[in-house]
């Protein structure tokens, strides 16, 4: 007998030492959105396991069947813990033991359902709110799946994910299956020391690293009401930022302590459950936190200030060494276009270790703004060697606030302290990692010209350049106010954001322009550099859906590689 004890593990794409063993406890992605279909209804996905190839059978990838799965939902600063928690926990059957293929004569082995339990009161209690909900199978091939007799004699795939497609007893609308991976990022290149291609290398194009793989999500359609904190409507929002309406969603996954191999071949689980992988933000793990660091970042809650621990990575992030030519900037040459300000203003250096705004602590000029002592200069401008504890901090720590310096430089006349054009409010002050997501603030329609893979970023374009939006600092709809960091969408070009938003881009957009910029022409050509970079592919490989669950099918193993999608 072999007792194991699980330490902690790491999400996202392998990219922590530990979780690269343990694949289907590993979240992969987490998405939160405004469902692009629906005003009233708010879209969540939590993708797990990944690098799944549609070809690997005969041992299909599945859920755990020892793992819970779990979302986590914050909506009140006044509690310790999860407001609303959805737990899933998976169980498989053979239906036919005597053969080696997954799907023979009309049945299938490895077959897995799941319970859905909800609480609604920190994790204390739960209620089971689908009982025995489908998961379909691995998309095999023509015979498994629409084969006669020797098959499932489905119409055609798709068909199997929408009747699994649950409604819980509770309303929400529930998928859990295999789907095409929608996450796109240049895996090679980023890892081999920023190599983005092809600026970091012209002999070879940029390629997707997930191309063509599969994960397996738990996607979730909630009603806006459900998930704010007074039981409101989108419709009684005071106003598109509404401060009521923002939540905070995490995911993980957790394991039992103790793990049993039995002579027979046979294997136990016993002991309480522990987190093993959880996921807020993305690429939290994978490129801010070191790798000495990884395994224990994924252990704790981003609660009760255990996320503090980490802060020094956010105000001093690693990546900023390669954006600056007095560090690493110049062995990267991927990465040229990205320059973080060192004479912003001609006096504000964001470089690591530099100071920052830190020289205005405590000045007049900070009252009414959120750097005042007043307000949350304590956190923003801690000491004279955290820079960017002004910037990507709030980003991934608190959510951005619609006050002054938070403002777009639109209105300001060349004051970053000054009011400005609102263009987001996600503020929700926990001090953890987790996607923070604005509900009042309406979906950009998917086929709007004015669409942007940039989120967010594009937004405060927009809302800087473009006479629909820059010729007052009246709070309007601009196009992209739904995307990332508000929330993440499934088109959202993550990676190009982040590095975007390290090379000091939301300083820039509030008013603390790049080094170039002069007050006559702030939109210099640094600012220009850093707009026009991309990181690689800026889509994904196949469509997605215009329904839940938005995720497309997963790739089929016969037909792989197949015809892209869109």
């Amino acid at each position: 007998m072999l007792l194991a004890s699980f330490g902690s593990y790491a999400s996202s794409h392998r990219e922590a030492p530990l979780i690269s063993n343990d694949p289907l406890a590993d979240n992969t992605d987490l998405y939160a959105f405004k469902s692009p279909d629906d005003p009233n209804s708010i879209t969540i996905i939590a993708n797990y396991i990944p690098f799944e190839s549609p070809e690997g059978g005969p041992n299909y990838y599945n859920f755990g069947t020892n793992v819970r799965y779990e979302i986590h939902i914050k909506n009140k600063t006044t509690t310790a813990g999860d407001d609303i928690t959805y737990r899933f926990t998976f169980s498989g059957t053979n239906e036919d033991p005597t053969t080696f293929f997954n799907i023979r004569l009309g049945k299938q082995n490895l077959k897995a359902t799941y319970k859905c339990e909800k609480s609604t009161d920190g994790g204390q209690t739960f209620v089971t709110i689908v009982a025995n909900g489908v998961v379909p199978p691995a998309n095999i091939g023509p015979r498994s799946i629409e084969g006669k007799t020797v098959g499932l004699e489905a119409a055609d795939y798709n068909s199997l994910v929408q009747s699994a497609i649950a409604t819980a007893s509770s309303g929400e609308k529930i998928f859990c299956g295999p789907v095409d991976d929608p996450f796109f990022v240049d895996l090679a290149g980023a890892f081999d020391v920023g190599n983005f291609r092809p600026e970091g290398n012209s002999t070879n194009e940029t390629k997707d690293g997930l191309s063509r793989f599969n994960v397996h999500t738990i996607a979730i359609k909630v009603p806006v009401s459900m998930l704010q904190k007074d039981g409101k409507g989108v419709q009684q929002a005071a106003n598109i930022l509404d401060p009521d309406y923002v939540i905070g969603v995490w995911a993980s996954a957790s394991r039992q302590m103790i793990k049993t191999l039995y002579g027979g071949g046979d294997v136990g689980y016993d002991g309480k459950y522990v987190q093993v992988s959880r996921l807020g933000m993305p690429l939290t793990n994978e490129a801010v936190i070191p790798i000495g660091m990884k395994d224990r970042w994924n252990s704790v809650t981003p609660y009760g200030g255990n996320d503090l621990q980490f802060a020094k990575y956010f105000t001093n992030p690693e990546l900023a060494l390669y954006m600056d030519d007095s560090q690493f900037g110049t062995a990267v040459p991927s990465l040229n276009a990205l320059r973080i300000q060192s004479k912003s203003l001609g006096s504000f250096d964001f470089r690591n270790g530099k100071p920052g705004l830190y020289g205005l602590k405590g000045n007049p000029a900070l009252d009414g703004t959120a750097l005042a002592e007043a307000a949350f200069g304590g956190i923003l401008l801690p000491d004279a060697a955290s820079p960017r504890a002004v910037d990507l901090l709030p980003i991934f720590y608190t959510g951005v606030p619609n006050l002054a310096p938070y403002q777009l430089a639109t209105g300001k006349n060349n004051n970053p302290l000054a009011a400005g054009k609102p263009f987001i409010h996600n503020f929700l002050p926990t001090l953890g990692d987790m996607l923070r997501l604005n509900m009042a603030v309406p979906a950009t329609p998917r086929d709007d010209a004015k669409f942007s893979s940039l989120g967010l970023v594009q937004a405060a374009v927009l809302g800087i350049t473009d006479p629909a939006y820059n010729g007052s600092t009246d709070l309007q709809f601009i196009p992209n106010m739904d995307g990332f960091p508000n929330g993440r969408r499934l088109e959202d070009d993550v990676t190009t954001i982040e590095l975007q938003a390290v090379s000091g881009v939301v300083l820039a957009a509030v008013g603390l322009f790049y080094d170039d910029a002069t007050a006559e022409a702030p939109v210099s050509q640094q600012l220009l550099n850093v707009l026009t970079f991309t990181s690689g592919p800026t889509k994904n490989d196949v469509g997605l859906k215009a329904a839940f669950p938005y995720v497309q099918n997963p790739w089929r193993g016969f037909d792989y590689p197949e015809k892209p999608r869109f």
